[in-house]
Formats: structure tokens, sequence, C-alpha cells
């Protein structure tokens, strides 16, 4: 598999990672011998990288991992990265939720570092609900200074975020040079992180101008929600479809644009994951795509589209026809 270099952190990393999360769950609603058997294919395919959360699962992820790692032989073991959400109403600061945070991460999985902590709450100008304010992230002794306290101690090697809320306070964040990830929405249903300015005619959030700023700051980039919550890689619902983006929460809208997108770049013969994957895969930008699992045939279509490479020139081409006319919703 190729790697691509994790920002400023000069890590090579494998441009697919094993998305431990709760949409897919192959770490949590899988039997542990299908779960055994994902990660050793995983590795044996050059997968070096596997994220996941505190809170998917409520620990069952880590957990999950804690046992599988330690199983492996400490030369063939993945990077790992995980992370920590808020919870902004429960009266306890910053501080101490972040230190209890990756002190049960790091219990869970077994280890005594990481090489990535992210923060999971996305960013508003002001905090509101479980949304985290910007200047608490950036401002001094805020999130991104606890954080890096962290790493100072050895308990991770790097820091990040999850670049989901306003645009434009994600974007003061890479900016502030306290981060050394993001991750980063960018799917075929809405590319606009990838954008210069915003497209014109498709109506998504927009995150225009995300990427150029990690690009700007050698933030690594890692692209989450690759299947928009599995809308892209199928018509079957599963029940875990979180919104995190407002166009998100109408999935019959969101049906429609993905089967639009798949006519315009999907191939015959190809899935429609591998169709998905591989747009991403075509952005030089990102880092490392975060595929989430649900069974190991998934794991198999995800390694044959790293296997097949970027979408052609053609294809993209065709979906920014589509984009341009709102997938003539």
């Amino acid at each position: 598999m190729n790697t691509r270099q994790l920002g400023k952190t000069h890590l090579q990393i494998s441009e697919m990672v094993f998305g431990g999360g709760w949409v897919g769950g192959i770490l949590i609603h899988q039997d542990d011998e299908i779960k055994r058997a994902a990660i050793r294919r995983a590795i044996d395919a050059g997968i070096n990288w596997i994220d996941t959360a505190g809170d998917y699962g409520q620990g069952q992820s880590e957990i999950a991992l804690g046992w599988l790692l330690a199983e492996l032989d400490q030369a063939e073991r993945p990077h790992v990265s995980t992370k920590v959400r808020l919870d902004l109403e429960s009266g306890e600061d910053h501080k101490s939720q972040i230190r209890r945070g990756i002190e049960q991460s790091l219990d869970r999985l077994r280890l005594d570092k990481v090489s990535l902590f992210q923060l999971h709450n996305p960013v508003e100008p002001q905090a509101t609900g479980q949304h985290v304010g910007v200047e608490d992230v950036i401002g001094d002794g805020g999130i991104a200074d606890i954080l890096d306290d962290l790493r100072s101690e050895g308990l991770t090697d790097h820091v990040g975020f999850t670049a989901l809320g306003d645009p434009a306070s994600c974007i003061r964040v890479v900016e502030s040079g306290k981060v050394a990830t993001a991750q980063v929405y960018y799917n075929m249903l809405n590319p606009t992180a990838a954008a210069a300015e915003p497209i014109e005619g498709l109506d998504a959030q927009d995150f225009s101008g995300l990427m150029a700023a990690c690009r700007r700051h050698e933030v690594g980039i890692m692209n989450i929600r690759v299947f928009a919550a599995g809308v892209l890689a199928t018509d079957v619902r599963h029940g875990r479809e979180v919104a995190i983006t407002p166009e998100n929460r109408d999935l019959v809208a969101e049906a429609k644009r993905a089967r639009a997108a798949m006519e315009a770049a999907g191939s015959p013969g190809e899935s429609r994951a591998e169709t998905a994957i591989r747009f991403s895969l075509a952005n030089e930008d990102l880092s490392c795509v975060v595929v989430g699992l649900a069974e190991l045939e998934h794991l198999e279509l995800a390694i044959k589209a790293a296997e097949a490479g970027p979408l052609a020139a053609g294809k993209l081409s065709n979906l920014r026809d589509v984009w341009s006319r709102n997938f003539d919703l």
C-alpha cells in the first residue's frame, strides 16, 4: 500500500487508515474472530494506522484494540490515534476531562502512549451545546495547549482536532500552529474542503479553504466520512447514520445525491465503496483516507480500491458537472 506524509509530523502513513468508529463498527459489533481477522488482513495489506476514539461504542472500540494489538509482535503493531470528546455541560474543567480521557484511553488500549491524540468536539465561534468555542481551543492555556502538555509528557506523539462545526473557526485552529493534524469531512457529496472558494451551484456546508490552510501550515489531513456515513457505499440503511453537516440530516436527499454521483463517476464491475475511496485517493493533499468497516468484505473492497488507485481525471470532471447542478435536485 502507498504511504503519504502526515503533515509536519513527517510520519509516513498508509494512504488508507483502518477506522474503528461506530458507523462502520467492525471493532464494536462483530465477534472476536472477525475483529482479529480484520486487523490481521489490514496489517498484511500494508495498513499501518488505526483510528479510534474513547466514545466509540462507549470505549468498546479501544478495548477491542487493546487485546488485538497485544496479540501482535511489537514490530508489526500499527500506529494508533484516538480522541477525547469534552462534555461541556458537566461542569468539569477541560484540563481534567482531557487528562482523564487520555488516561482511560491508554488503559483500554493497553498502551503507554498513542501516536496522535485529537479533540473530537466540533468548533464554533462561541461554545454552544457540545461544540467548543474557537478561543477555548487556541487561546493561551486553552484546549490545544492542554493537549500539547500531554505531548510533552510523552503520552502522545502529536495532537490534532476534528475540523467540523464552523469552517472559519476550523481554519483559525489550523492557522494557530497548535495542531499537527485535522480530521476533514470530504467526499463525493461534499468536496468543498478541497476548493479554494465556494463551489457555484452546490448546496452543502461550505468548507472551502480548509485544505488550503492545512497545506500552508503543514497540517496533516485525515479524510473522514469518505462514505458519507454509508450513503455513498450502499442504499441499505443501517441506523448508524449520524449527521455531522446540515445536509446529512435529510437521508432521502443524501441518497439521491449519492446515486447521481455514482452515475457520473462509477464504473461497471466496481462497487460504490471502491469508487468513493478512489475519489479521495485522487486528492494528493490528503495524508490518508479513514475507512469505516462493518464486515471483512468491506475491508477487501477498500484494499481493492487502494490497489486500483485514484479515480481517473474524466470521472472527476463528470463529478464537477454534477456538483455545479447540485446533483439535479
